[in-house]
């Protein structure tokens, strides 16, 4: 099974600032956190890239680059003069992480599920219209079908996202204002498929994605739930094979698992 890179969200509308920042310092700010995420799908980029998605001119594009290198938020190779993501986001986004309470109470639990499962483990909480894996266990027969860049996807093409939409109003409507892009065979593609499947997983109190983010691929998760509300999900993920069989006997183990989780986080 191949998966490339794609596998990062590109469907998630940009966040704007509040108020009216037109002509403004804000604007400025805004426009360089628009070069950062140009980087979230390619590795390298030039100059004329970055001012093509833009919008803006090639001089403007590069000052921004030019200031983001300085503060080490972008790296410059200077053989070839394309711009790559900088080490400092790296040391930021691990600061994120280590800091993540919820990451440091999940993640026992989701060793105990890697080990009896020997699946892909993921711990995942919503973003919006998207759900970020903060946490991923690898199989242990080492196949990586999902690289390091998928830890962000709609929710419409996860059963995470699916299963924490049923018990999380605002995920829920998140998901509805951004609608349903197509990614494989099996994606949601419609309100009422949207309304359908979260109906189901709330019924049930897991969900199960049949080829949705990924062809020939099966995931099943369960909320992890804080006064009733889905703050996260507990997941498996792998081939169809491997998965599909095993359903019955992973839903109650993630069950278990997420009710550990909500216990440690006092719910």
């Amino acid at each position: 099974m191949s998966i490339t890179d794609d596998a990062w969200c590109t469907t998630t509308p940009k966040r704007h600032l509040s108020g009216d920042d037109h002509g403004s310092a804000l604007k400025s700010v805004g426009t360089a956190l628009d070069v950062l995420e140009c980087f979230a799908v390619d590795t390298e980029l030039g100059v004329s890239d970055i001012a093509r998605r833009l919008g803006v001119a090639k001089s403007t594009a590069h000052r921004l680059l030019t200031t983001l290198v300085t503060r080490g938020f972008i790296e410059q190779d200077h053989h070839t003069g394309l711009y790559r993501l900088g080490l400092h986001l790296f040391e930021l986004g691990q600061l994120v992480q280590a800091r993540n309470e919820m990451r440091h109470v999940a993640l026992p639990v989701l060793r105990h599920v890697h080990q009896a499962t020997g699946h892909t483990v993921n711990f995942g909480v919503p973003d919006g219209p998207d759900v970020v894996f903060v946490e991923r266990l690898h199989n242990r027969d080492g196949l990586r079908i999902l690289s390091h860049w998928g830890r962000r996807l709609p929710s419409h093409t996860t059963s995470s996202g699916k299963v924490i939409a049923a018990f999380n109003a605002e995920a829920y409507a998140a998901r509805v204002a951004s609608g349903f892009p197509p990614r494989v065979t099996g994606t949601v593609r419609t309100h009422a498929d949207w309304e359908r499947v979260v109906s189901q997983a709330r019924h049930q109190g897991y969900a199960v994605s049949h080829s949705e983010s990924f062809e020939g691929t099966t995931s099943v998760a369960v909320p992890v739930l804080y006064r009733k509300l889905a703050v996260a999900s507990v997941s498996v993920f792998g081939p169809s094979e491997s998965i599909d069989p095993d359903v019955e006997r992973l839903v109650p183990l993630l069950t278990a698992a997420s009710r550990r989780v909500s216990k440690s986080l006092g719910a």
